[in-house]
């Protein structure tokens, strides 16, 4: 049982995050931000796959001014990530963002950090102060020799003290690596000195097969210490792949419930369907689902598979040209291969039916 830490809670339109609320989930869009309908449809693309709160990219002013249309027409908070311009985030503000996400080092002199932080506190939004490798000031890697866990901390919380002290505190941290251990170790530097909620991430993890094993391991090791209150795998690939991996990490480690859990075997010589294939389309269809709270098993095998998917709720397994649909490990009645996969639909939603009554 994990332990979550005791952090203050920020509302960020009106999802709250941090104390005690469950992690949030969210992704980046990859669009341009001036193309509203293309940014609309992937975050309603994003919404349905179960993001949460969604960035955007703001580095020009059509860019601001086109969220305005944007959060219009989606349903999660809207967070404006700003680099450089402070005007930006102020017009992004005045355009509707829910929370901007600055680096108030790379934005210019304390009277443009002023400027962006009495807007903020003026519309009673929440700032994300993010710090990574890449945006270190000179002075603190010169104090540590290079990219350390303890300059990450160190530079996130002057900046944070620097908001702090401009009269704002609904904040969120985000202090990130690409290197995932100087990552583990700097949330849990953080973790020790504030309350604020934390974002946790690994940065620029790579492609989706690369960065999903960088962000599994730092991510799960960071989320089993109790540290995190918000969470966004970052690939380089299709946001929609960020938030399937986000669930599958917060449900492994039992962060999350709802939603079906999907279990398949290895395969092996005693295979005789297209396994890997099923699989895949098993996984597809099942997030037609959230509302269950299930685990569903696909088995290659007729043999072992009604065994091996004892544990399970509802399953099938394969045989030569047809397979069995197995229910609590017992099996309900055999079916062609071709029509094991409307088989499982078919019991799921009979399932799902059955919930909401």
């Amino acid at each position: 049982m994990i332990t979550r830490r005791d952090t203050r809670t920020v509302y960020v339109g009106g999802v709250p995050i941090g104390g005690g609320n469950p992690i949030r989930i969210q992704s980046m869009c990859n669009t341009r931000t001036e193309d509203v309908k293309a940014t609309v449809e992937q975050i309603l693309r994003l919404e349905r796959a179960g993001c949460e709160i969604i960035r955007a990219a703001v580095p020009t002013m059509e860019a601001a001014r086109a969220l305005k249309e944007i959060k219009a027409q989606i349903h999660i908070p809207l967070v404006a990530d700003i680099h450089f311009d402070y005007r930006l985030a102020i017009a992004a503000m005045e355009n509707g963002a829910d929370k901007i996400r600055i680096n108030p080092g790379n934005i210019g002199s304390r009277e443009r950090v002023r400027a962006v932080v009495d807007a903020a506190r003026e519309k009673r939004i929440p700032i994300r102060v993010g710090v990574n490798g890449g945006s270190l000031e000179k002075e603190i890697l010169a104090k540590y020799g290079g990219v350390t866990p303890e300059g990450l901390v160190e530079s996130a919380l002057a900046q944070v003290r620097l908001i702090e002290d401009m009269g704002w505190d609904q904040l969120v941290i985000s202090i990130k690596s690409s290197d995932v251990m100087m990552c583990v170790r700097a949330h849990e530097l953080i973790a020790e000195q504030t309350d604020y909620p934390l974002h946790v991430g690994i940065t620029e993890a790579g492609t989706v097969n690369a960065g999903n094993i960088k962000s599994s391991v730092g991510l799960g090791i960071i989320l089993y210490q109790g540290i995190g209150d918000t969470i966004r795998v970052s690939l380089t690939g299709d946001p929609a792949e960020e938030i399937k991996t986000a669930k599958q990490i917060l449900r492994a480690l039992g962060l999350r419930r709802g939603g079906i859990e999907v279990v398949s075997c290895p395969t092996c010589g005693r295979t005789r369907i297209d396994l890997i294939s099923l699989a895949g389309q098993v996984e597809t269809m099942v997030s037609e689902f959230d509302d269950l709270d299930i685990k569903v098993a696909v088995m290659g095998c007729v043999v072992n598979g009604p065994g091996e998917a004892r544990e399970a709720d509802i399953g099938i397994a394969g045989g030569i040209g047809e397979g069995l649909l197995i229910k609590k490990g017992e099996i309900l009645r055999k079916v062609p291969e071709a029509e094991l996969l409307e088989a499982l639909r078919t019991e799921l939603m009979a399932m799902a039916e059955e919930r909401r009554k």
